[in-house]
């Protein structure tokens, strides 16, 4: 046990403690980069550094200690019973729930109160409440569970959310002050608790009465249907904490959808409003994906941005911290342990395949050079042959270059970017092995809603159709001169949370393509991974639409008609057929790594 490292030891401890507080001996807790979650009795949770800082182990530990207490206090099945319909009740009836039984975790040990607070701290940073300038642009769930956690615990708001709940705190405690108080003594009643959460919901205006499935009980006209049926969930409520039922979800999941939610009914008004160019994003504001069906444009349709002076090219070291990506390279491959095998067997095919290619090849029955071995069979059966040789010749092989351009926007957050990043890193090594030099760019855009390029839009007046409207970022994660072993820790920057956002393609494409025509090989290829179409919701809130679509599509049919880089693309979850005339559309992200080295071998095996 000694070669164990600080890491080691914590997470051997943390599953532990998880276990023992949820009463389940088959919980395990593995490390994330992206949301903390569970599933199950699997909790996935933030990943402390190397020698597990004191403030990242309490993040780490009030996640584990949450999902924990939700094993063990929470009942899904009573939960769902009584979900009120309306997607805003909805969310604020699941973060509600989710304060109740964090609550009787407080309540209980003072250790847990802390690592809670920590976790609340971390979910909090991430939150749109942190941003909000008008009480219309507070997350209501949020809000609604960190008031109700302060009546219910005594813990004070968070600092950095306090000004985000002070704007609503009267309307919520005028309508519903009564509420919280009457809470406070359903805690160990799951059933009763929820009873008055959807009473408070209706004070708030956010459900109707007809909709709460306790109203017949309390009129009595279904008190024989309704009451028992309660009673059983309350004690399968008891019950749970000797036999918990496995959730699908965890707690904070749905506070995020809730954040969603509230950022989406605001996002049209935001639209038109200053961004902020230092916002790094959160899971609220990933951008919707849309997949329409294309209709050509104008023929005088022009693209142009609005500035360029905020755009920016980046190595990817200069975005983050050497012990930071050395933690976010570490992620990455613990994650991705299983798949690494898989790919790299797909890998090691393809090496074969080029190598097959560059090795040399024979010419036979000659008069000169090396004796053919397989023909003297002939010569024994017929003496009057004459002894064959063979000779030695190189096959040609052209110098070639592999650039791998990977969509960093929010839509592929989560297993699709961690999928890419491995796989771009085990094509690297590969290609690396055969000669090949491998270039691997991201891109996305340094600000949600438009960033410093909004700002100089508005400030001269907001012209009509002012073309591309937000700050570009086109990250060099590694390049083609450069050594796989010194560019690998580099793909550990995906990880990090906030850094995807929005998606320009086009200009995107045009970069890395152009890094490719200075490149001095006779073969160069351009592999774009991508998950659908470009999305930038500041510039598609102020030009015509398919702005962004029709400037990707010209891009692509003058690389494909004019240039020598050959062009493919692999689809995660979209069809980008409908874009490249080369390209391939996968479902599964799984299938990412057998999908990029199909497509490049099949390249390099063209005439």
């Amino acid at each position: 046990m000694t070669d164990q490292t600080p890491l080691d030891r914590f997470k051997q401890a943390l599953t532990g403690t998880a276990r023992a507080l949820a009463r389940e001996e088959e919980v395990e807790v593995a490390w994330s980069a992206d949301s903390p979650s569970s599933a199950g009795k699997n909790f996935r949770v933030p990943l402390p550094g190397r020698n597990v800082p004191p403030d990242q182990a309490r993040e780490a530990r009030g996640f584990a200690d949450s999902f924990a207490l939700k094993l063990r206090h929470h009942n899904e099945r009573v939960h769902e019973k009584s979900a009120p319909p309306e997607p805003i009740a909805r969310a604020c009836y699941d973060a509600v729930e989710q304060v109740r039984y964090e609550a009787l975790g407080t309540t209980q040990y003072n250790g847990i109160r802390a690592n809670l607070d920590a976790a609340v701290e971390l979910r909090t940073a991430s939150d749109p409440i942190v941003r909000a300038d008008s009480a219309e642009d507070v997350p209501l769930p949020t809000a609604l569970s960190l008031m109700l956690r302060e009546a219910l615990t005594g813990e004070a708001i968070p600092e950095r959310a306090r000004k985000g709940v002070d704007m609503v705190r009267d309307h919520i405690e005028a309508k519903a002050g009564g509420d919280m108080a009457a809470l406070a003594d359903s805690l160990d009643d799951q059933a009763s608790f929820q009873r008055l959460a959807l009473d408070m919901l209706r004070h708030l205006d956010l459900t109707l009465p007809q909709d709460a499935p306790d109203e017949g009980g309390e009129d009595g006209d279904e008190e024989d249907g309704e009451t028992p049926e309660d009673e059983d969930g309350a004690d399968e409520q008891d019950e749970g904490d000797a036999e918990p039922q496995a959730t699908e979800m965890a707690g904070e999941t749905a506070e995020g959808d809730a954040d969603g939610e509230a950022e989406e009914d605001t996002e049209g008004e935001q639209e038109m409003g200053e961004g902020d160019p230092s916002d790094e994003g959160e899971e609220g504001m990933q951008p919707v994906r849309p997949n329409r069906p294309w209709t050509d444009d104008p023929l005088d349709f022009n693209y142009r941005p609005y500035t360029e002076a905020f755009d920016e090219v980046i190595e990817a070291s200069e975005l983050c911290d050497r012990e930071e990506l050395e933690r976010l390279r570490t992620y990455l491959d613990s994650q991705l342990a299983g798949l690494q095998g898989i790919v790299t067997r797909l890998a090691n095919r393809l090496q074969r395949r080029l190598m097959a290619q560059q090795n040399r090849s024979w010419d036979f029955d000659q008069e000169e050079g090396m004796l053919d071995a397989a023909r003297l069979t002939r010569v024994v059966v017929s003496p009057g042959h004459a002894l064959s040789y063979k000779m030695e010749r190189d096959t040609e092989f052209k110098d070639t270059v592999v650039t791998l351009l990977i969509d960093n926007s929010g839509s592929m957050r989560g297993r699709p970017i961690s999928i890419a990043a491995i796989s771009a890193d085990i094509m690297a090594r590969t290609l690396e092995r055969c000669g090949v030099k491998t270039e691997i760019l991201g891109f996305t855009t340094r600000a949600w809603k438009g960033g410093q390029s909004r700002e100089a839009w508005l400030a001269d007046g907001r012209p009509a159709e002012p073309g591309r409207l937000n700050d570009l970022r086109h990250i060099i994660y590694k390049q083609a001169d450069e050594p796989w072993r010194r560019g690998r820790r580099n793909l550990g920057l995906m990880m990090r949370e906030g850094l995807l956002k929005e998606n320009i393609d086009g200009e995107a494409l045009l970069w890395a393509h152009d890094r490719l025509l200075r490149r001095p090989e006779d073969r160069r290829i351009l592999m774009v991974i991508s998950d659908g179409a470009p999305v930038d919701d500041s510039t598609l809130s102020v030009n015509q639409a398919g702005y962004l679509e029709s400037h990707l599509r010209k891009v692509i049919g003058w690389i494909e008609k004019q240039s020598p880089v050959q062009l493919v693309a692999i689809g995660i979850g979209h069809d980008v057929t409908r874009y490249y005339k080369r390209a391939v559309t996968i479902m599964d992200v799984e299938q990412l790594g057998g999908t990029i080295i199909e497509q490049l071998a099949g390249l390099f095996e063209e005439e």
